[in-house]
């Protein structure tokens, strides 16, 4: 199987892109404080992540909050069902590890939610920084606490800017 690598350059830093034939695998912000899954064989492209870098590059001028990039995540059963949570969390918002514990209905598996949120391998698009504390502090980011903090501002104005409607307005889902 042939593996991809990009290094991206974004406000907070080098972002380190992988990908199989298949998709995405990580998305690595910096100070990251485990091992970037990288190899000697990656091929450095471009081409492969054309689509994620348009995304990233309207993320970061506040233009668009959402992703629709393919993935190619490896986890346990329970990682993804964590990381596929993570994924209905609205920009803008937060929820704490036990809330989240809770939407998965496993409410006493909060540490086992906060294990699987920080082996996220996909930062921002699985956006496991909107996970807080129960008591609303900033814990725990792979990449620290600098960034987790930037990445929830950023994404709070952006949902205000966007989602800024008269009450009368009401939105309904296009899906």
């Amino acid at each position: 199987m042939t593996n991809y690598r990009y290094e991206y350059d974004s406000p907070l830093g080098v972002i380190i892109l992988t990908a199989s034939e298949k998709g995405l695998t990580s998305l690595t912000l910096p100070n990251y404080k485990y091992d970037i899954p990288t190899s000697e064989d990656d091929i450095i492209a471009h081409e492969p992540f054309e689509t994620v870098i348009a995304q990233l590059d309207r993320y970061f001028a506040g233009e668009a909050i959402e992703f629709d990039v393919p993935l190619d995540l490896l986890g346990t059963d329970f990682q993804c069902t964590v990381w596929k949570a993570l994924q209905t969390i609205p920009a803008g918002e937060t929820l704490s590890y036990g809330e989240l514990a809770q939407r998965i209905k496993r409410p006493t598996a909060s540490r086992a939610v906060g294990a699987a949120n920080g082996q996220n391998p996909v930062s921002i698009i699985v956006p496991c920084h909107r996970v807080i504390g129960k008591n609303g502090t900033l814990t725990g980011y792979a990449s620290g606490l600098d960034a987790k903090q930037w990445l929830l501002k950023h994404e709070q104005k952006m949902a205000a800017d966007t989602f800024s409607l008269s009450p009368l307005t009401s939105v309904e889902p296009t899906a």
